[in-house]
């Protein structure tokens, strides 16, 4: 099984594990329990502005940060590819607003993989699988 990581989900991991549901806090730490992790390249996005706007920070330079938590056991950084983009934008309705969002989730279904998220939203979309 592939597991594509929600933004919150992978900078949780990193930062803040105890805010990770236990299933999810499980499954990542043991990688025997999935073929690959996925990241979208928009979650690396996601987390630069969240530095910009100040409503996360953290304690070392944040090259560092990204190197480090890219290194992740089977982790496999996911470009924004033309295909993903064309496919964020056509995703069968009702879905959310977040451009991110609609990335990620063009990437879950291209790569036939879950999301590991909190989100409700993405939860609640019936045209992917969700774990949390």
């Amino acid at each position: 099984m592939r597991y594509i990581l929600d933004t919150h989900t992978w900078v949780w991991w990193h930062m803040r594990p105890e805010k990770l549901s236990r299933k999810v806090k499980g499954l990542i730490a043991d990688p025997t329990q999935y073929e690959e992790l996925l990241l979208s390249a928009i979650s690396v996005w996601e987390f630069c502005k969240l530095l910009e706007k100040g409503r996360l920070g953290i304690s070392r330079d944040p090259e560092e940060w990204l190197a480090t938590a890219l290194k992740m056991q089977k982790l496999r950084l996911v470009p924004l590819s033309p295909r993903i983009a064309y496919r964020s934008t056509v995703l069968p309705p009702p879905f959310s607003a977040d451009p991110a969002d609609q990335i990620i989730t063009a990437t879950a279904r291209e790569e036939n993989a879950a999301i590991l998220t909190k989100d409700e939203l993405m939860r609640l979309y019936t045209h992917v699988h969700t774990v949390w």
